[in-house]
């Protein structure tokens, strides 16, 4: 059984005969105790508060019967690990795989839109949650959050990602807020609005240390897999 804010996506999957509804990570309408495993892949990072990450990761510890296991995958602040660089960085120049670019979790294709070779830009949105200068993070200016360069390190670990809305399928009358990102042209901005996601990325051992605060669960596995900080977790 699968959930998902977007409606959009939970049509998609039941137009392939796949159970999904529609929900939030924070509430999710199913009984406690009764899941054998749980997977929360690319979900986490998006809440902009630690309270609300707590509060997510306690929500699926809730759905697991006990002895079951949740497995959560969240970005990495560290995109080049032991020397070695994930995917994301590596395809920086690989436009052959736009297409192949969707939203399934890893860090290299929750990035959506290519926002390669555009200039770092500001955000007048507010931030309330600011974090102090850890694993080599810049404190946000202003108040103000970055808006990140697809296929770049990160340097803050709360920022906004571009999603370059491809095709123009809205109506006419429909309207869309566009962010205006500089190497823009204004042709491409008519044709593809630029929408920001909030991103929260995660240095090594914050999302573990996260999961060891909760009395109900223990840490199974704390892992890097290609950009991304990944615990699996065992519901006590």
């Amino acid at each position: 059984v699968g959930c998902d804010r977007s409606k959009n996506l939970v049509d998609i999957c039941g137009e392939k005969h796949f159970q999904a509804f529609v929900c939030d990570a924070l509430s999710v309408p199913i009984r406690s105790g009764s899941c054998d495993a749980c997977i929360s892949i690319a979900v986490i990072h998006h809440f902009s508060t630690a309270e609300r990450r707590l509060a997510t990761i306690r929500e699926l510890a809730r759905l697991l019967r006990p002895g079951g296991t949740a497995l959560i995958y969240v970005w990495a602040m560290e995109q080049e690990y032991k020397n070695q660089k994930s995917k994301y960085l590596k395809e920086k120049n690989g436009s052959k795989n736009k297409e192949k670019e969707m939203n399934s979790g890893t860090a290299q294709s929750d990035q959506g839109p290519d926002n390669s070779g555009q200039d770092s830009a500001w955000s007048d949105q507010l931030h309330s949650d600011l974090k102090d200068d850890s694993c080599g993070a810049k404190p946000v200016a202003d108040f103000r959050l970055p808006v990140h360069t697809n296929r770049t390190s990160f340097h803050s670990q709360d920022l906004l990602v571009p999603w370059h809305l491809k095709g123009g399928t809205k109506k006419k009358e429909e309207s869309v807020d566009t962010v205006l990102v500089p190497g823009d042209s204004k042709e491409s901005q008519e044709l593809s609005p630029v929408f920001l996601r909030y991103y929260h990325v995660f240095c090594e051992g914050e999302l573990e240390a996260v999961c060891r605060s909760l009395d109900c669960v223990r840490v199974q596995k704390s892992y890097y897999d290609q950009g991304n900080w990944c615990v699996i977790l065992e519901k006590l």
